[in-house]
């Protein structure tokens, strides 16, 4: 359960709220009828020593909420008060999603990134407000709103969600405490317009790595997540608190380090995500793997990675001087820790 009362969770996340928050991807049996046990905790435990303060338990992966609950639980054991754990409300409805965040709740989420199920299809802001409200009011929990072209919303506002919504929600949804400003993405227009008009009320986060680094020059950030930057080691934790004590010179010389390893997972990503609109996971899941998390196989329906790509993301790692492991890429889909 949390440890804030709803009506006190802005206060909460503006003192609790901080730092990076990586994804972790559920690790399953072999056979696919099970989590992993060992590859979630392993997992878990990687990410805590690489200096994360937070992630979120991926759940657009083919899993259910019980089992969600159980991965929970795992990342809640393992870590202990060293993590924060995002709930992750991925699932195909909006009834699945309150049923979900529920089980959450008791496994020990501590916040809930809200997401919007592929079938979900607004055409009115009405819709979109509707949807999130009924959400925000189900949960006990902390909620970061989402705007990201992802969800298909440019169809009734161009920004996706207009300035007048977010008001609109934050007003009515005390829970709402961080916005994942990713409106117009790739550019960064409506993360600077959510800033100016939101940022003194809310938190605001830029998940981009190659975004926000350079941005905390000018812009007081106190959080970025939730984003799949770990499989470059501790690199970005520490950027990140580089930047925000103001030592901004020496983080952007380790930004430009890794400028191989951003370059590679953009080519690999701008190879699928035009056509899909929808995240690739087992590249996420191969990433993980060549840091040293588990990796190991996904229920289907998953989608596959060519070798060509997986040459391009190792090779980003290793011309970034990054960890990188030398084991062969056969090894990827039976993980570290099988079972």
């Amino acid at each position: 359960m949390a440890n804030y009362k709803r009506q006190d969770a802005r206060a909460w996340a503006k003192e609790m709220l901080v730092g990076c928050s990586g994804v972790t991807i559920p690790s399953y049996s072999a056979d696919l009828k099970r989590l992993n046990e060992r590859g979630i905790r392993h997992d878990i435990e990687k990410i805590v020593g690489l200096g994360y303060s937070y992630t979120l338990l991926c759940t657009e992966v083919a899993i259910t909420p019980e089992e969600n609950a159980q991965f929970t639980a795992w990342a809640k054991d393992t870590a202990g008060d060293k993590l924060g754990l995002f709930y992750h409300a991925g699932f195909g409805t909006l009834a699945e999603n309150i049923d979900a965040v529920k089980l959450a709740e008791k496994a020990g989420a501590d916040i809930a990134l809200l997401s919007y199920p592929s079938n979900f299809w607004p055409t009115s802001e009405q819709d979109i407000y509707d949807y999130t409200r009924a959400f925000c009011d189900a949960t006990e929990l902390a909620v970061m709103l989402f705007p990201i072209p992802l969800w298909g919303f440019e169809r009734v506002h161009p920004q996706g969600m207009s300035p007048e919504l977010i008001r609109r929600l934050l007003d009515d949804c005390p829970n709402i405490v961080a916005i994942k400003a990713e409106q117009g993405f790739p550019h960064v227009a409506g993360l600077i317009e959510t800033y100016h008009r939101f940022g003194a009320e809310t938190i605001i986060s830029c998940p981009i790595e190659s975004d926000i680094i350079p941005l905390m020059k000018f812009m007081d950030l106190q959080f970025s997540g939730t984003s799949y930057t770990q499989w470059m080691g501790d690199h970005f934790p520490k950027t990140f608190e580089l930047a925000r004590s103001g030592k901004w010179e020496e983080a952007m010389q380790r930004y430009w380090q890794i400028q191989p390893a951003r370059g590679a997972v953009g080519a690999a990503t701008g190879a699928y995500m035009p056509g899909s609109n929808y995240i690739n996971r087992t590249h996420w899941k191969y990433m993980d793997w060549l840091a040293g998390f588990n990796g190991g196989p996904l229920r289907a329906p998953a989608a596959r990675i060519p070798d060509r790509l997986m040459k391009v993301l190792r090779q980003g790692l290793v011309a970034s001087k990054l960890e990188c492991t030398s084991d062969d890429d056969s090894q990827f889909l039976l993980g570290r820790f099988p079972c």
